[in-house]
């Protein structure tokens, strides 16, 4: 088996959990692929702000470092950065020669593909700063249509995922109609199982799904 190792950079093992259930919809194991979820040692339970994510950059290495050096390490084939800011993708790619793939990137990756427009959906004020400098990092600026946020605060909604979708479906909305977006991302891991339920309704990109398709890419 092939093993994929999907890195959380908050402290929520269910999240990990819901994460590595939406990868495996890609990586599949009747494809030979193995995906194990890693939860990171510290740190918050959902990261809302700058400050957070960029403290999370650590214990994203940290995790890494560990399940690297443990006896599956030699196993492990590429490794998933599951934090829409991609906290530590870059340092962790100068420390291994493994691949890894952090889900913003993925997802706006695949969603400006072809000269498309996307905007990108998602439930954190106090990342919107931080994700729109990700995307003129990545060289998307010409694409990129902007955030739409949902209101209320980004931890009561996760507690009550079916008022989450409906305010993140009524963001996707906003994108499509008044910013000319032709694909929308859902801006963040823990929105996983938000954006399956979305896609079926909307020109939806789900950040899990398209980093599990860059590392079939990546591994081909």
């Amino acid at each position: 088996m092939t093993l994929v190792a999907l890195v959380n950079p908050n402290t929520n093992e269910a999240t990990t959990a819901m994460m590595a259930a939406i990868a495996r919809r890609t990586l599949r194991p009747e494809d030979g692929y193995e995906v194990r979820g890693v939860t990171v040692a510290a740190g918050p339970p959902m990261l809302v702000d700058e400050e957070l994510l960029r403290a999370s950059a650590g214990h994203v290495l940290d995790a890494a470092d560990r399940l690297l050096a443990g006896p599956d390490g030699d196993r492990v084939a590429a490794i998933v950065v599951s934090a829409f800011g991609d906290p530590g993708v870059e340092e962790l790619r100068a420390r291994t020669p493994v691949p890894v793939v952090g889900i913003a990137e993925a997802a706006m990756r695949e969603a400006g593909a072809d000269g498309r427009r996307f905007g990108i959906a998602t439930t954190t004020p106090g990342l919107a700063a931080a994700i729109d400098a990700r995307a003129a990092r990545l060289g998307r600026p010409g694409r990129y249509t902007g955030i739409r946020l949902t209101p209320g605060d980004p931890l009561r909604l996760a507690a009550s995922p079916e008022e989450m979708t409906e305010r993140l479906a009524a963001a996707v909305d906003l994108c499509v109609r008044e910013d000319g977006a032709e694909a929308v991302v859902i801006g963040g891991g823990p929105l996983g199982e938000a954006a399956e339920a979305l896609r079926h309704r909307f020109p939806v990109v789900g950040p899990i799904p398209a980093a599990g398709r860059e590392v079939l890419r990546l591994l081909a």
